[in-house]
């Protein structure tokens, strides 16, 4: 059975860019939050949402990842 490269390198890259583009958005985010902590303490609970919901970019990546790899069976 010939496996074809090109399929686990298309998983790799979904997830891999995701995860990288969520680290990103998380920096910007991170540091913008710690600013608005330090001068409004009351806002720390908006905060760790904000910087949470890119993560959902890095599970997505990961299901598409996995979605690829299935295709390999």
């Amino acid at each position: 059975m010939v496996v074809d490269f090109g399929i686990p390198i298309g998983a790799g890259i979904a997830f891999g860019l995701g995860a990288l583009g969520t680290g990103i958005a998380q920096s910007k985010i991170g540091a913008a939050g710690a600013g608005t902590i330090a001068e409004k303490p009351e806002t720390f609970g908006l905060m760790i949402i904000l910087v949470a919901i890119p993560e959902t970019l890095v599970i997505l990546g990961f299901v598409v990842a996995a979605m690829i790899m299935i295709m390999l069976v």
